[in-house]
This record gives structure tokens, sequence and C-alpha cells, in this order.
């Protein structure tokens, strides 16, 4: 339902059916902004996001999760990780989703690891 709000709102969709193809399909074209699911087979959402953030070619993709699994530690994680936000899919209808692409999607610069002095990006 997701999908197909944002594509009728004029925006072209690429979708992944686990974290190893989604890793792909980054690699192949860097989108402008990904909406993660945390539960995803071969590699979940949180592992995605981390090999996301550790690579300079694609640390700086914003990422908002959707996700049905609200639970504070898997938030605080993807959170702590550089998600823009986290959403519950049960309380986020495509329509607030597609209001806010343009948002999320402006140029985004993942603080990384500021204990490895890299604070600067």
């Amino acid at each position: 339902m997701y999908r197909i709000k944002l594509e009728r709102d004029g925006y072209t969709v690429r979708v992944a059916g686990d974290g190893e193809e989604a890793l792909r399909l980054v690699e192949e074209q860097l989108p402008d902004l990904i909406f993660l699911d945390i539960r995803l087979p071969k590699m979940d959402g949180l592992m995605f996001l981390e090999k996301l953030r550790q690579a300079e070619r694609t640390r700086n993709i914003p990422v908002v999760i959707v996700s049905n699994y609200s639970e504070q530690e898997l938030v605080s994680r993807g959170l702590q990780l550089g998600a823009l936000e986290y959403l519950v899919k049960s309380q986020t209808t495509p329509g607030q989703l597609s209001e806010g692409v343009r948002e999320w999607s402006r140029p985004y610069f993942y603080p990384g690891d500021r204990t490895e002095g890299n604070g600067n990006n």
C-alpha cells in the first residue's frame, strides 16, 4: 500500500525482498531515500543499516524505518544508527509516508562514530 501511494505521487520505488538484495540495489543506484523494515530475511534491517553507514559511498543516504515492531530497544538502535525516524506501520498511513518524503530526502550527513574523530561529517 505504501508503494502504490508513493508511485501515484510521482516517486520511483524499488523494493527489495531481503537485506542482501537491498544492499545490491543500493550499490547499483544510490537512492534519494530508503524506507527500511526491521524484519527482513537473510539480513535484518538493523544489520543492513550498519553496513550502509560503514561504507563511505552509502553513509549519507537518508533512512526512515517503517516497521511493525515498536520495542524501545529496536527504536533506539535504529535511531542510533542514523535513521531519521522510526515509524510504526499500524500508526503510519501511506499518505503520511508520502508527505514526509520531501523533508526526509533533503541532504543528510551521518555523524558517524565520534570516538573515531569523524564527527565533522
